[in-house]
């Protein structure tokens, strides 16, 4: 019988050279690169023991998935069958799926040596995706989308007014989409289910296998096409043996976050999977004149999946998931008065804040008095895939249906006057459905996919807002607005593998896209009520992609592409006041350049991955200003009508000696403005507090900096250690900058966000079995004060104040 698996200086390997038989307990180890880790059972191991670390905790948990052990191949697949890392165009198709066995297995190969960085079989994809283990993103303590932005690099996203609602800048495509009725040009996917709208996906982050980030055009192998590139998450699948867990995690502030979830067999065919979380408490907001508390979560969720497998080339899964989110918001902090002379709170960028919410306004909204900035959203959908493997090729079907119901009050004017209170309503839904086809000929050598995309959505929003303060108005008013939306679209991809290892690939996609806003309405209660023309813009456009990628040695690959994308155009409804601001924006495209490498330069000690990119923008959408007569500036998202950015990013992965392991990514990009005529809103408003009129101030942007941060970084240092009885503690520092970042177009001073540094760091402590481990953990260590995001209310600029320091304890258990 061969010797148990040890920990050695590469990590675990095993100590003979014949086959375990005998019950074996295995698990993939995602986040450090462990395909496969082997136990053998020990004689007298109390399982009840592990069971109570999970008994104890609260009704919810944590849980890493459990790993699929194959007697006949390692592969990890998701419902599709596909590999858990996007296929290389040009690669050979992945090996079928074969039935998952996690426990009970009778013969085993335990020759299988720890890699020492996750994702080997990536390294041979010509692409810049930054590919993100389930253990790293609970390292680093991601469980929202804006914490992406802490391990990726050329990528800043931040929340809309200290929301739920997210924008993304990707290598300096994004805008702030603060009507959230738009498709943004980083598309979010869950589950391979794309999101129109960025808040759909809020509450969704728990039980997850794994994260990816994919930079630049994309849509020519599955989904929309976009500009910016794609964020995508997909969460644990059903296990076909019966597996649960939890996790607890308390933290500063008394906030808690729970997760659990549980996965086994129904009956022959039959699987699935039910996850959950909860979070509460945690708020460090407090108004310094009464005491008041701010910032507390208040959100559940659940998702569930159920999967039929009738054959081994048959998959039929049902998924769908809910979530309530009643939690309090990040409210803003002031830096500068635009109108009047009253005083601004001197906060800084601490803890302290003012808001308000006069009980007239929240009888208006159907609130309650002593109405805090908050949520009151609900979100929910349903989606179903059908995959069956017709040998040549395979098929691939996915249909969702996804609803957001939001109810979202800000105090933008961070105040306790009534100047931009602001409470908005959505009540949203989207229709997608796609279908591809896959395959592979020519012993490999030849890959392709075909498919096509449609997607309808529809919307209707109200925007509330409270001016009685505000001396220029004194009223509350509202605007309401429907929106129609309507894509289709068909994409195919096609690689060759030629000799010496070179690859050739080329995508097309052809898109059509129709939307329109409806029944717009500005009310003035007490006063009179304007309605406005139904607006529309529709958009036919290709995109593309071709490329060239060669594995030039076993661990080194270099590739080259060009690739057009594409985003349709849309509309801002906002504060309307003239049919002109209803004019529909233009659709942007883009043209971007690539040049990567992908390396192992020491295999198992040193990984070197690196992207050059550029980009040429015809008509980016960008938040520019439009000023109304006699009312003030105010943001509209607009063209520019042509603008590049251009930069680098990079991956560092080491591992120098003994125990020690370090990460780092690094992201650089500028960008300017080479055709950008608009209101200059610094001299508009400069103009307005000498004279106190209001006179357009117009300037072409031209050489301007396209406002995104240049520089990017964030890493962390690992240090495991093994302890004696097969314990292992995992401790080091992990990081993040970001550059400053423009708030509006050509910004300086004030209307630039300053830059900051982050610090963190975590200990954790592994059981022998990998059944259970507890992590001490803390962010923000230095307690730095510094602002997530901005932007401007009708009477002042504002900032969103970043979380001080969170210092928590988490335990988590799985069997």
């Amino acid at each position: 019988m061969r010797e148990p698996a040890l920990w050695g200086e590469h990590g675990w390997r095993r100590g003979g050279g014949t086959r375990v038989v005998e019950e074996q307990i295995i698990f993939r180890q995602q986040g450090h690169g462990l395909p496969l880790v082997t136990y053998p059972s020990k004689e007298g191991l109390k399982r009840w023991q592990l069971m109570l670390c999970c008994l104890s905790l609260t009704p919810l948990g944590l849980m890493t998935d459990v790993a699929q052990a194959q007697s006949t191949t390692h592969a990890q697949t998701t419902p599709a069958g596909r590999p858990t890392h996007p296929v290389a165009v040009g690669a050979p198709p992945p090996a079928k799926p074969a039935p998952t066995v996690a426990r009970g297995v009778t013969e085993v190969d335990v020759g299988a040596r720890r890699a020492d960085f996750a994702f080997p079989q990536a390294q041979h994809d010509p692409d810049a995706t930054t590919r993100l283990s389930a253990d790293l993103l609970r390292e680093r303590d991601v469980t929202t989308l804006r914490g992406l932005e802490h391990v990726a690099p050329n990528l800043t996203m931040q929340s809309i007014n200290g929301t739920a609602s997210t924008n993304f800048y990707l290598r300096g495509a994004g805008f702030n989409d603060f009507t959230q009725n738009n498709m943004p040009p980083v598309l979010t996917y869950m589950d391979d289910v794309a999101y129109a709208y960025p808040a759909m996906s809020n509450g969704l982050m728990f039980d997850l296998a794994e994260a990816e980030v994919e930079p630049g055009p994309v849509g020519t192998k599955h989904g929309q096409s976009t500009t910016g590139g794609e964020v995508r998450l997909r969460s644990n699948d059903p296990t076909t043996t019966w597996h649960y867990g939890g996790m607890e995690d308390i933290a500063s502030y008394a906030r808690s976050r729970s997760e659990a979830y549980v996965s086994g067999p129904l009956a022959k065919g039959w699987s699935f999977r039910l996850a959950g979380q909860t979070r509460q408490g945690g708020g460090w907001q407090y108004n310094p004149s009464n005491g008041a508390h701010l910032g507390d979560a208040d959100l559940w969720a659940l998702r569930g999946k159920l999967r039929w497998q009738p054959n081994d080339r048959t998959t039929i899964q049902l998924g769908g998931h809910f979530v309530q989110d009643n939690s309090q918001v990040v409210t803003a902090v002031p830096v500068d008065r635009l109108i009047g002379t009253q005083p601004l709170p001197d906060y800084g960028m601490g803890r302290q804040a003012t808001w308000s919410a006069r009980p007239e306004f929240a009888n208006l909204v159907g609130r309650g008095a002593g109405l805090k900035p908050s949520e009151h959203n609900q979100y929910w959908g349903a989606d179903l895939r059908i995959i069956h493997d017709f040998g040549p090729a395979t098929f691939t079907a996915i249909s969702a249906f996804e609803t957001e119901r939001q109810g979202e009050y800000t105090d933008q004017d961070g105040t306790a006057l009534s100047q931009a209170d602001t409470y908005r309503t959505i009540d949203a839904n989207v229709f997608t459905q796609e279908a591809r086809l896959n395959g592979a000929a020519l012993h490999g050598r030849l890959n392709w996919v075909v498919g096509a995309y449609y997607q309808r959505s529809r919307m209707n929003q109200r925007f509330f807002f409270d001016y009685t303060d505000y001396t220029a108005r004194g009223y509350m008013m509202a605007t309401s607005f429907g929106m129609n939306q309507e894509s289709v679209s068909e994409f195919g991809n096609v690689s060759y593998k030629l000799p010496h290892n070179v690859t050739l690939w080329a995508g097309l996609l052809h898109e059509l896209d129709d939307r329109g806003i409806t029944g717009l309405t500005s009310q003035i209660f007490g006063g009179k009520t304007q309605n406005f023309m139904p607006e529309s813009t529709a958009a036919n456009q290709f995109a593309g992609q071709v490329g060239v990628s060669w594995q030039f040695l076993p661990q080194a690959l270099l590739y080259y592409k060009m690739s057009k994308g594409f985003k349709p155009g849309g509309f801002t409804a906002n504060n309307t006041q003239v049919q002109a601001q209803l004019d529909p924006f233009k659709p942007e495209t883009v043209l971007t350049y690539e040049l990567g490498l992908k390396s192992d330069p020491v295999p198992g000690r040193l990984r070197l991955n690196a992207a050059a990119f550029y980009n040429d923008f015809h008509n980016q959408q960008v938040v520019g200003t439009v000023l109304i007569p006699n009312y003030g500036p105010l943001s509209e998202i607009t063209n520019a009508p042509k603008s590049e950015s251009w930069g680098f990013e990079g991956t560092l992965e080491a591992h120098p000696f003994g125990h020690l392991f370090v990460l780092q990514n690094i992201g650089w990009q500028r960008g300017n403005f080479q055709d950008f005529p608009n209101v200059d809103r610094a001299a508009t408003n400069a103009y307005h507090k000498a004279t106190n009129q209001w006179k357009a101030i117009e300037r072409n942007f031209n050489g301007v900096d396209n406002g995104s941060p240049k520089l990017t970084l964030n890493g962390s240092a690992t240090w495991r250690q093994p302890l004696p009885a097969g314990y292992r503690l995992d401790m080091g520092p992990d990081w993040q900058y970001r550059g400053s970042q423009a708030i509006t177009v050509g910004g300086t001073g004030f209307y630039r966000l300053p830059p900051y540094f982050l610090l963190g760091a975590h200990v954790t402590l592994h059981s022998p079995s990998q059944l259970w481990d507890i992590t001490a953990y803390a962010r923000n260590i230095l307690d730095r004060r510094y602002a997530e995001s901005g932007g401007m209310a009708t009477t002042t600029y504002f900032y969103i104040p970043g979380e001080p320091r969170f210092i928590g304890g988490r335990i988590a258990c799985h069997f």
